[in-house]
This record gives structure tokens, sequence and C-alpha cells, in this order.
């Protein structure tokens, strides 16, 4: 369990049925954190941003009750691989083809944790011809949706329950655009109270081997966030 809101973890973790080979999945250190500290067992758990099944894995292994959610069939068919394992826990895992933006199938005020990772804007695309696919909108067209993803969350959280979620900031013709900052205020909009802000340690960049060579005239982005935010009542 990490103390500070400093986090790093050089190795990414391998055990159970986790791995790298997914592009821009976060290590399952993250979500074991997260769910360690901020839920019990039997709770339930969300991850609208379902991508490899990172989360789902940790709250299978952890005795937490899980639903994912991801807008592309590919990730939920993968990670309905990947939690094809045994352990001794007896949880409900759950995953969904569906949109982060509209939870109409989860009840208000039905969960009791959110543990996902959202796609960085379009820094990666995950899908090529998924209209509603967040990782293929430019940066202020991803924020006016993320808007929507906050709301949701906000609405089938429990009252005093916890979201958290990673995110980074991303550059533009050498500039920095404030991804992170600009997303925590969504959620903070959309009625959370902020609870934490971490800052974790970017390792193995791919981005680090394309720039080695080249001149650069900027910093590497060398961190990401992780938001804790509780849904108070109101």
């Amino acid at each position: 369990m990490e103390e500070t809101t400093i986090w790093s973890f050089p190795e990414r973790g391998k055990w159970a049925t986790h791995s790298g080979k997914y592009r821009g999945n976060w290590s399952p250190y993250i979500p074991r954190n997260l769910i360690l500290r901020y839920s019990k067992k039997n709770d339930w758990i969300l991850d609208q941003f379902l991508g490899s099944g990172t989360t789902l894995i940790e709250a299978k292994l952890l005795g937490r009750n899980a639903i994912g959610v991801d807008i592309n069939s590919e990730a939920v068919n993968l990670s309905n691989t990947n939690l094809k394992f045994t352990c001794q826990e007896k949880s409900k895992i759950f995953t969904k083809q569906g949109n982060a933006t509209e939870l109409s199938f989860i009840k208000n005020e039905s969960m009791d944790l959110i543990c996902t990772h959202p796609p960085y804007a379009d820094i990666i695309r995950y899908s090529r011809n998924i209209k509603e696919d967040l990782s293929r909108l430019k940066y202020h067209d991803f924020l006016k949706e993320l808007e929507k993803v906050a709301k949701e969350a906000y609405r089938i959280l429990k009252k005093q329950a916890i979201c958290t979620y990673m995110i980074g900031d991303v550059r533009e013709k050498g500039y920095v655009l404030p991804l992170g900052m600009k997303s925590m205020q969504k959620f903070i909009d959309a009625g959370f109270k902020l609870k934490e802000i971490i800052i974790k340690e970017q390792h193995n960049c791919r981005s680090s081997d394309y720039w080695e060579k080249r001149e650069r005239k900027f910093l590497m982005l060398a961190h990401e966030y992780i938001f804790v935010l509780e849904k108070l009542n109101r």
C-alpha cells in the first residue's frame, strides 16, 4: 500500500493474467492500491474504460464484484479472455460493450467505487471507426464528452463513495495542454469533492525512444495524475 501522494512502479506487475501488451494499460499496482484503500470485500466496482481488464482482474483477486464497460468489442473480448482464471475469491464479474457517457443499465447510487483509466484524448486511438470512441476525439471535444462521463459517474455512485481515475497531460506543437487538471474540473463541476491528487511517475514511455535521436525544445512528460474524488451528500 502506498502511503504518500507520489507513486512509482518501475516494474509494472505481471501476476495473474496481467501483461503490458495492450498499449496504454495501467500497472496493476495502481488499481490494487485504490481498490484496497477505497473499497471492501463484496463491494461493487465500475471501470467504464475497461481496456484489457486490469481493474477487473484486481477486483476478482481481491474479492470485489465489478462491472467493466468499453465501447470497443475487441477490448471486451480481450478482457473476457484475461479474466479466465481461478482464484479463492468468489466475485461477480461482468463485462459489457457500452458507452461511458451513457450507463443507463446501471442504477442510480448502486456502485461503491469507480476505478478507471480513460484515454488521454487522441494520444492513443483504440479503434478505427467507432464514432463514440473518446480516444478518437481531439482535446476540446474529448473534454466536452468527459463532462457526460463525470455526470454518469456521479449518478451511479453511492453517497460518500469514491471515484478514482488516472490521466496525463498532452502536448500539441511543443506546448502543454493540461488535460489532467481540466479533466479533474469536469468531475468537480459534476458535484465531486477532490480528496487526493496523486502524482504517478511514468516509466518506459514509448515516445522517449522517438525523441531520443531528435532535437526537442521541451521537457519529456514523465508524470500522470491519479485523482481521488468523493461524492458528497447534496
